[in-house]
């Protein structure tokens, strides 16, 4: 079986949908293992990440420790975290193919029925009943650029909506008082590093 996870109740039918990830219309939806990464509001901006067998045992210790996965998202979240309903959407796989084994992303180009839908009213109990660590931090960027560096798999979810980076001590000193009022941009993601459904 696999999941489409959604704020919206009642639908009836999924139907194919253009993306910049693919090249024809498609249906999304995710396995059962990577389902932990979208019991989460939609625009909540996460860094979610886990070992593989090419992961070394000093990333594990550095940033996973003894968590079989670690999903983090920025603290102003979690008021919108307590309050949010999610509609877990259960799709046959029959139609699917396999989009990012890593992500555990899967396409459809057919429209797509689901068999039944299912009520997620606590996220944080559904998270933690995964045995997921839920980490929140002020901001998403140095975790990032940990994990992206690292020999971890990861996804990262919505970025665009993360708060901006935080100037470095390094360039604070570089740069003096002037840096406190420039605004930073995000940097360019690498095709595929951000999730997609």
């Amino acid at each position: 079986m696999l999941f489409h996870v959604s704020e919206e109740s009642g639908i009836e039918r999924f139907e194919p949908r253009p993306s910049p990830y693919a090249d024809e219309p498609i249906v999304w939806a995710v396995d059962w293992e990577h389902l932990r990464n979208y019991l989460l509001p939609r625009d909540c901006p996460r860094v979610t990440y886990y070992a593989g067998r090419e992961t070394t045992a000093a990333d594990v210790e550095r940033l996973l420790g003894s968590s079989p996965a670690v999903i983090a998202i920025e603290s102003v979240w979690f008021e919108r975290l307590r309050s949010c309903r999610l509609f877990c959407y259960h799709l046959p796989p029959e139609t699917f193919s396999c989009h990012d084994e890593c992500a555990g992303y899967f396409t459809s180009r057919c429209p797509v029925v689901p068999s039944q839908v299912q009520v997620v009213d606590d996220l944080l109990v559904a998270l933690l009943g995964r045995g997921v660590e839920l980490r929140f931090v002020p901001n998403l960027w140095s975790l990032r650029d940990a994990v992206v560096s690292s020999t971890l798999r990861y996804s990262l979810i919505r970025m665009r909506n993360a708060s901006p980076r935080q100037p470095t001590n390094a360039s604070l000193q570089q740069s003096g008082p002037a840096l406190r009022s420039f605004e930073v941009t995000s940097p360019a993601r690498r095709p595929g590093a951000e999730g997609c459904p």
